[in-house]
């Protein structure tokens, strides 16, 4: 085939491919994905890509459709060659990938992130020295473990020097998984091209006329072309005789295949039917099935002088896809049990047993329990790698053999988990939904109960979510005290704890104090646990229930039982979250503030990355109350991007909340709104009232920052009385020192003085200094002139030697040099003003910092804006780089963390440095310091 005949029109195509092999000579990374129907040459289109890719190394995989469903199989055929690399991994990573890819025994339950970033990272050791360009044809036959670790790393790839060129069917799913990765339809070819493929291809050249229905008939599909070509007689093609009616050509074509294979021997059908449904290509395997159902290898020798297939010593490959589904389709269904017997017994022998149990299955005529374990093995062995949505594809169709009503349901269970945590949540909630019906009241009702409720807490109705998990609790009570559960009375109690702790979590998300008051009552019942972690979780659960139902004394005793109780290390980052609620409750944000920093970077180090949204949720929020602006937004700008891939949408709100509260900081008031506005599209539906109150009170601070305090006042005071979301306790005790300014401000004293009583009475229990001085600063708004001051400057001593308090100090000390200008003390006033403006204008409050600076000059004094701290100038990526770098962190474990390749954290420092003023790392901890 002459490069004319292969690639005559594609110049568009040819160029975007020259575009990324340039981008990876020139060490940037790209990703690009060419789409098109069976036959428009985009195989021809790779392989021109991999011929020009010199000096670059070229990686290649074909997605097989018998492997759809095994885990990691694409990826192990794309990274075999450079499988020696994977111990210059990160060591969560190494092991995951070594697992993932079949170098070694998994370690069990891996995060499909965590071998995502592991894939990224051997990538980049690939690249060097001069690049890499991996290239994957037939994407919609790659297994989902694969293309998700894939996609993972194409959205990630920065200063690696590697070119990721993806070729699919252009259909609905392939177009919705490569939504994210740049590319071309490659369509038919336009009708000058067209006729000149048809010419190369044709016994003589065509008239133009002929030419012209040919191409019209084919659309102008290179193979459609090509083949019709090869049918039509110099007769036809000449004028002299007329065409056939219709054209072999679009699903015609599909038949000439078939018509092909159909005059062929008998046993070589039988072979080439062996390797269309063995898909790997592997000759041996093929060969050896084939001669267990009597063919032998000699068959295959009709089939390739046909051109069907091409052999080689180790591989056999069909010429086109259209041949191997022709095959398929032109044998009868006892044919190809056979073979899938064949295939089955000759798989497990080799030792395969997951490829031979899926064998096993393509042959069932009906319910088998032995080839149900079989596949439940299998996606078991897919789990430990971190294969999960492959799991729960085997796992449905170990339910679907499975007789046994009880067993189906329960795999059914563990299909709906495996593909939550393989980010396929519509998946998760229907075989959740089979597994319930299937179940009818004889199975695990409360476990299937307290799934729902997780699925519709992370991704849905969040009251809803608090309903199921009540429910759950007492159903898990009923199974408790009838002994139907299976379990020891140990692992019930921990069960049913479990629930709780679910419950206490969707009624925080709604503010449903009622529900807690229960919830606290419901752990108070169960027995003391032996275990710390669950001795604390149940001590918080009680201690929430009794503050939030009036006993103020027991519950904070209760909570500061379990603070006291939590360990310098141990706690894995869910239950330092826990932690930081408490302290919350207490009236404490540093301190849970302290906690969710803590949560957050022990969920990076544990590589259970699928949590970490969520983690970083309350991380965010914690940087944010520490003045980290710009760290906050960065942190959350990446767990709406991982909330967005895991599908955890009600995470995806509360991120855009927390960026709307930064950006309100910021006086960015078209962010501020557009990211409020997004929040509320997600959390007023799903009756998420902490994130509605989020949203809502970045609005109200914006306003504040913006001097309009009437507008201000009114939406911070809806925050307690009406609308969506009203009521919510933390949103409430969150937004009151800023209630509180705003009323002042619109001149409503008395409603002032309404929220300052207010939080007195949540901050009864509170001993942090900050705590404290958040109270001195609000009464100090609403006492007397003499008494202000005083109470302002003691706010300011108790916040003196906390670092992360910038941006309250800097709030008190405008409020105390407005009060003491207003007094006509203007020589006290005028140092409090500059520390305001300056310190605000180090945050990058803008807003804050203009009214400042308005009030400086009013007191005599001509302020110029500061110039913002080095840190706000990094963009998001360099400064969660810069954190962990400060932290002491190596560039290794900083990429293993940030899911980066190690050579772009390198390449974002090389940026970060002269930014900051900095020549070493040392100086870096110095200045974050």
């Amino acid at each position: 085939m002459t490069a004319v005949d292969r690639l005559a029109g594609r110049e568009r195509e040819l160029a975007a491919i020259d575009d990324v092999l340039t981008g990876v000579r020139a060490g940037t990374g790209q990703a690009f994905a060419l789409r098109g129907e069976p036959g428009a040459g985009k195989t021809a289109l790779l392989l021109r890509a991999a011929e020009r890719a010199a000096p670059a190394r070229v990686l290649r995989a074909t997605g097989a459709e018998p492997e759809s469903q095994m885990a990691f199989a694409a990826l192990h055929q794309l990274l075999r060659p450079v499988s020696g690399l994977v111990d210059a991994l990160p060591e969560a990573q190494r092991e995951a990938v070594r697992g993932a890819l079949g170098l070694a025994a998994p370690t069990g339950g891996q995060d499909r992130f965590l071998v995502s970033a592991g894939v990224l990272s051997l990538l980049a050791e690939a690249a060097v020295p001069d690049g890499l360009v991996c290239i994957v044809d037939d994407f919609q036959w790659v297994d989902r473990a694969s293309a998700d670790a894939l996609l993972f790393a194409a959205r990630r790839l920065g200063a690696d020097g590697v070119g990721l060129l993806f070729a699919a069917r252009d259909t609905t799913e392939t177009r919705h998984a490569l939504k994210d990765v740049p590319g071309l339809t490659v369509a038919g070819l336009e009708a000058a091209d067209a006729a000149l493929v048809l010419a190369a291809r044709s016994a003589v050249p065509p008239v133009p006329d002929v030419a012209a229905l040919v191409v019209a008939a084919t659309g102008g599909n290179p193979l459609a072309l090509r083949e019709t070509a090869g049918l039509l007689t110099p007769e036809q093609l000449t004028g002299r005789a007329p065409l056939p009616d219709p054209l072999p050509v679009g699903d015609g074509i599909g038949a000439v295949f078939g018509e092909q294979i159909a005059r062929l021997p008998e046993a070589t059908r039988l072979v080439l039917l062996v390797a269309a449904l063995e898909g790997l290509g592997d000759l041996r395997l093929v060969l050896r099935a084939a001669a267990r159902l009597g063919a032998a290898a000699e068959a295959l020798d009709a089939a390739e002088a046909a051109g069907l297939l091409d052999i080689e010593p180790t591989g056999i490959r069909f010429r086109h896809p259209l041949i191997r589904s022709a095959v398929h389709a032109g044998a009868g269904a006892a044919d190809r049990r056979a073979v899938h017997r064949a295939l089955a017994a000759e798989s497990e022998e080799a030792g395969d047993t997951g490829r031979g149990a899926r064998h096993r299955a393509e042959a069932a005529l009906g319910p088998d329990e032995g080839i149900a374990a079989e596949l439940a093995a299998a996606a078991g062995l897919a789990r430990a790698r971190g294969g999960y949505a492959d799991a729960a594809r085997t796992l449905i169709r170990a339910a679907d053999l499975t007789p046994d009503r009880r067993a189906r349901s329960l795999r059914l269970k563990d299909a709906a988990v495996a593909a939550w945590l393989g980010g396929r949540p519509g998946q998760a909630r229907s075989s959740l939904a089979a597994a319930r019906e299937t179940a009818g009241d004889g199975g695990p009702s409360a476990e299937i109960a307290q799934l729902s409720g997780r699925f519709e807490l992370h991704s849905g109705d969040a009251a809803e979510a608090l309903r199921t998990f009540l429910a759950a609790v007492e159903q898990a009570s009923v199974q408790a005290s009838e002994h139907t559960s299976g379990q020891t009375p140990e692992q019930t109690a921990r069960a049913r704890l479990s629930i709780l702790a679910d419950a206490a979590e969707a009624a925080s998300y709604v503010g449903d104090t009622d529900a807690a008051v229960l919830i606290g009552r419901r752990a108070a019942e169960l027995p003391e646990p032996g275990d710390p972690a669950d001795a604390f979780l149940r001590d918080v659960l009680i201690g929430a229930g009794a503050l939030q139902g009036g006993d103020s004394g027991g519950g904070a005793q209760r909570l500061r039982r379990a603070l006291d109780a939590v360990p310098d290390d141990g706690f894995d980052a869910v239950l330092l979250l826990w932690a930081a609620a408490a302290a919350s409750l207490l009236g404490e944000g540093d301190v849970g503030a302290r906690f969710g920093a803590r949560a957050g970077r022990v969920a990076r180090v544990s590589g259970m990355v699928g949590t970490l949204p969520v983690v970083l949720e309350s991380t965010a929020t914690a940087e944010r109350m520490n003045s980290a602006f710009a760290l906050s937004a960065a942190l959350s700008e990446e767990g709406l991007a991982l909330a967005r891939e895991t599908g955890i949408t009600n995470s995806a709100a509360a991120h855009l909340a927390n960026l709307a509260v930064c950006a309100a900081v910021r006086g960015d008031e078209a962010d501020a709104r557009a990211y409020a506005h997004e929040a509320l599209a997600i959390a007023i539906p799903h009756r998420l009232g902490l994130r509605v109150g989020v949203a809502s009170y970045a609005l109200g601070l914006l306003d504040l920052g913006l001097g309009r305090f009437e507008q201000a006042h009114e939406r911070l005071t809806a925050l307690t009385t009406a609308g969506p979301g009203a009521g919510h306790p933390a949103a409430v005790w969150g937004s009151t020192a800023d209630r509180v300014e705003a009323a002042v401000g619109a001149g409503d004293v008395d409603a002032a003085r309404a929220s300052v009583d207010f939080l007195e009475r949540w901050s009864a229990n509170a001993t942090s200094p900050r705590a404290r001085a958040l109270l001195a600063r609000c009464r100090a708004l609403v006492a007397d002139d003499g008494a202000a001051p005083e109470l302002l400057r003691h706010s300011l001593d108790l916040l003196a030697d906390d670092s992360g308090a910038a941006y309250d100090r800097a709030r008190t000390a405008l409020l105390l040099g407005e009060r003491l200008r207003r007094e006509r003390r203007v020589g006290e006033a005028r140092p409090q003003l500059r520390h305001a403006a300056e310190a605000f204008g180090r945050l990058g409050a803008v807003p804050w910092e203009r009214r400042a600076l308005g009030e400086l000059r009013a007191a005599g004094e001509a302020g110029d804006r500061a110039e913002p701290a080095a840190l706000t100038t990094l963009t998001a990526q360099e400064l969660r780089i810069t954190r962990l770098v400060a932290e002491g962190l190596s560039n290794r474990d900083v990429a293993a963390r940030l899911f980066l390749s190690t050579r772009t954290v390198e390449y974002h420092l090389y940026k970060v440095y002269p930014k900051l003023g900095v020549t070493s790392r040392t100086e870096l901890a110095r200045l974050l310091a």
